[in-house]
Formats: C-alpha cells, sequence, structure tokens
C-alpha cells in the first residue's frame, strides 16, 4: 500500500534551513517556558510528597475542598480538577505524612463534615517521600542518558560516525522539544512520562534508520549525483513507508489522549508530541545533519590539503 506515488521528489533538502531556524526556535520558546517556570513540572514520583484523589457525589470547587481541609496539619496544598469532570479532584501537599493511611481518614473525616456522610469517595492515595522522588528523578534521567549513549554506539558500529551524530542530536531535539511542549502546556512529568520519552526515542530513532538505511543503499546506487540530492532521492522513496506508520500510530495515540482518561492522559500527550516530532525530525534533521558534517570535514580536507602544498 502506498499514500504517494513511488516516483514523487519532493525538494525536502531545500527547505533544510528554514526546518533548521523551526526547529531552534521552538526549543528555544520551550526552553524561556522552563526558565521562567523555574524547571520542570514534577509530580509526586520525583518532587515528593502526599497526593490524595477525591472523587464527590456532587460537584464542587476547588475552594470549597481547600477551605475544608485548612485544619489539616499538611502545610501547603494544592487541590486541582482532575479529569474533565467536576467531581474529581487531586489534593496535592509537598509534605509527606510517614502514616498515609491516618491522613487520609482524617480528610476524610474532615469533607465527610463538610459534605456529608457518603458523599466523598479516596480513589487513591500516594506518598513519596524527597530522597526517594530525588532518587527517582535520577534514576529517569540516567535511563534516558544511557539510552542515547547505546543508541549513539549501535548507530556508529551498524553505519557511520556522521549517521551515529545526526541520530543522536535528531532524539536530544525530539526530547527538548516534548519537555518544552510539557512545559508550555504546564503539564507534570512523572514515571509513566519518563516511559513516554524512553518510547519517543524508540519511535524516533526507526525512523531515522529506514531513512539512513536508505541513504547508505543509494549511496551506492547515485555515486556520481551530489551528496544532497543523494539524501532527497532516499527521504522521497521512504515517505510513502513513513506516513503509514506516523499515520497508524498517530491513530492509536489520538485515541488514548481523547479517550484513555486522565490517569494516562500526561503519557498520551507526550507520544502525541514525540511521534510528529520524530517523523518530521527524521526528514528535516536528521537527514540534513549529515550534509552539515558533510560540508565540514570536505572544508577540512581542504584547508588540510592547502597547508600541505603550502608546506
Amino acid at each position: 500500500m502506498e499514500l504517494v506515488r513511488p516516483d514523487i521528489n519532493l525538494d525536502f533538502i531545500g527547505k533544510r534551513r528554514a526546518a533548521l531556524v523551526f526547529s531552534a526556535v521552538l526549543i528555544l520558546i520551550g526552553m524561556l517556558s522552563l526558565a521562567f517556570r523555574g524547571g520542570p513540572n514534577f509530580g509526586i514520583d520525583f518532587a515528593g510528597g502526599t497526593l490524595i484523589q477525591l472523587r464527590f457525589a456532587e460537584p464542587t470547587q476547588a475552594a470549597d475542598i481547600k477551605g475544608a481541609l485548612k485544619s489539616l496539619d499538611i502545610g501547603a496544598f494544592t487541590v486541582q480538577q482532575f479529569g474533565d469532570e467536576a467531581n474529581e479532584f487531586l489534593v496535592r501537599a509537598s509534605k509527606s505524612s510517614s502514616e498515609l493511611k491516618g491522613f487520609s481518614q482524617k480528610a476524610l473525616e474532615l469533607l465527610e463534615t463538610h459534605y456529608g456522610a457518603g458523599k466523598v469517595d479516596i480513589r487513591r492515595a500516594e506518598m513519596v517521600g524527597p530522597q526517594v522522588g530525588k532518587a527517582l528523578r535520577s534514576k529517569g534521567l540516567w535511563a534516558i542518558c544511557y539510552a542515547m549513549i547505546g543508541i549513539l554506539v549501535y548507530v556508529a558500529w551498524r553505519f557511520e560516525l556522521r549517521f551515529a551524530v545526526g541520530a543522536i542530536v535528531a532524539l536530544i531535539h525530539d526530547v527538548l522539544i516534548t519537555l518544552g511542549a510539557f512545559s508550555l502546556a504546564n503539564r507534570e512529568i512523572d514515571l509513566p512520562v519518563i516511559a513516554a520519552f524512553l518510547a519517543i526515542v524508540g519511535y524516533s530513532l526507526n525512523d531515522t534508520i529506514i531513512v539512513y538505511d536508505r541513504i547508505r543503499e543509494n549511496m551506492g546506487k547515485y555515486h556520481k549525483e551530489p551528496f544532497p540530492s543523494i539524501i532527497n532521492h532516499s527521504i522521497n522513496e521512504t515517505l510513502s513507508r513513513t506516513l503509514l506508520t506516523s499515520g497508524t500510530t498517530l491513530l492509536v495515540v489520538v485515541a488514548l489522549f481523547l479517550l484513555g482518561g486522565a490517569v494516562i492522559n500526561n503519557f498520551a500527550f507526550a507520544l502525541l508530541v514525540g511521534v510528529v516530532v520524530g517523523t518530521y525530525s527524521s526528514i528535516y534533521i536528521a537527514s540534513p545533519l549529515l550534509i552539515v558534517w558533510e560540508d565540514y570535514i570536505g572544508k577540512r580536507r581542504k584547508t588540510g590539503v592547502a597547508a600541505t602544498r603550502g608546506a
């Protein structure tokens, strides 16, 4: 099955400079947003603290819940709506309780005094200590770093160093843009989101490897053509496969994002952004970087030859 003609010849490489500028602007906006917010919005998994998920029999307001819980000795806390309905909320406190069961029961008693018996249900209660959250945050970051290093070694062995560098830069590009999207949308980063980041790395790499493999094949087939032309041929030849794979993946991810519920919404959002950005980067970032590398090496060779002749 082919979505585009096999002989199509779109000029992707001719637009590489505009694409690189566009990506740089997106990354800059994301980094500025992170700086403005003081860093990523870490969830309880990484920041530590106490979380209670509440479900009420009738719609209510966050301010009313906060008023009912003001006598609790948990320090500063926030109440926010969870999901689309106005009867489910999350209570978050930066202070962690060593006796979460007792804390949950006390919160339930205060809320039932305010709303009535049987009108409130505690759906979930979690507590993560600050040291545990710090350790989880560190392990999540190292998991992504180890994945990048492994990919660099594999692609350098499977192809060439220039392909490996291009793939890694494209993956860093994807992660940074997805991280920036989380900051702009003020979404939390927790353990499922780290799993989504790793899935994005794998998906984007798969797309990039397909294009790289065709480039390497065409380097022998069209060796008399300029290198940018070979890369453009390769992108066009794999375009149908790229659109089919990305399109079917997006259908599933969009369904998860719209219908999966609030629990996996951040996970689905990360995949949604990552699949789109990963498809874009395999065409407009990973492949054009090979030309940048080729131009850089070519200039160095010419400089070396000129210096040798001068000597």
